[in-house]
């Protein structure tokens, strides 16, 4: 189909309806058909009603497959080129009713005044320069349950973590259970856009101080994580951070902050 060359390159190989594929010769392969082999038993059959939200969306694929269990699907994207061939395979597939498709930042949907049951955000954590504030955001956003992928570094081990330790106690961190994430300064693979390999204990801490807590390993550095409301009350980080950050007003979220910041240094000294 000419459409397809004249729209390439593509990331994404869809299998159109009418038996041809957008990058059949893909170098990972059927891709990313074979992530989504993995996911599939572990996502509701029946997604209707459901809004999703799909983070770094490319051409599509994974909108395409959720809007076809149901959901109403927003698929961002920082490239316009991807959105183009994602605007034209939700047509195809007859599912352009279902898709919105925007031209965003991570970092944008803080301003959405929206909730999302599903958040797929796969492939994108480990380009960013400020990770955690994306996850932050997203974790506000989560209704339900979020899939989540991301480059990492080795290590599967895990250990219960103090709740307070002191500060010289700093040999516990090199042990490899201990949450870490390896800062890519150059290059990995050629893309300068790889920041972060974080290990499976920094994955698991990041997400509960967001929330959410890993329900299931469908495949290598996949994840589905679930909103955990006990998680959410037990909250400790910085809200008016967050609004700051994200170019929102924080001066009235702050007070709680400033009116209790030096009680921590009572036990240390006996005085304030």
């Amino acid at each position: 189909m000419q459409e397809i060359e004249q729209l390439g390159p593509w990331f994404h190989n869809l299998h159109l309806p009418n038996g041809e594929q957008t990058a059949p010769n893909h170098f990972l392969g059927d891709f990313p058909a074979f992530k989504w082999q993995e996911l599939e038993p572990h996502i509701p059959a029946d997604l209707s009603g459901w809004e999703v939200l799909d983070i770094g969306c490319n051409a599509g694929f994974y909108s395409i497959e959720l809007a076809k269990r149901g959901a109403n699907v927003l698929g961002i994207d920082v490239d316009p080129h991807y959105l183009r061939q994602a605007e034209w395979a939700a047509k195809q597939f007859g599912l352009d009713d279902k898709i919105e498709l925007k031209q965003m930042q991570v970092y944008d949907v803080a301003r959405l005044d929206r909730q999302f049951d599903l958040i797929w955000y796969m492939g994108v954590l480990y380009h960013l320069r400020y990770p955690l504030l994306s996850l932050d955001i997203l974790s506000q956003k989560a209704r339900r349950m979020m899939v989540f992928q991301t480059l990492t570094m080795p290590g599967e081990g895990i250990s219960e973590k103090p709740e307070d330790f002191e500060i010289n106690d700093r040999q516990r961190m090199l042990e490899e259970s201990w949450p870490k994430m390896a800062f890519i300064e150059k290059k990995m693979a050629g893309d300068i856009t790889n920041w972060w390999a974080p290990n499976h204990a920094a994955i698991e801490a990041m997400m509960r101080s967001c929330g959410l807590r890993v329900t299931e390993r469908p495949g290598h550095e996949i994840y589905i994580l679930e909103v955990d409301e006990e998680l959410r009350k037990n909250q400790q980080w910085n809200h008016s951070e967050l609004l700051s950050a994200t170019g929102q007003d924080w001066q009235e979220a702050v007070k709680e902050k400033v009116a209790g910041k030096n009680e921590y240094m009572v036990g240390q000294n006996g005085r304030k």
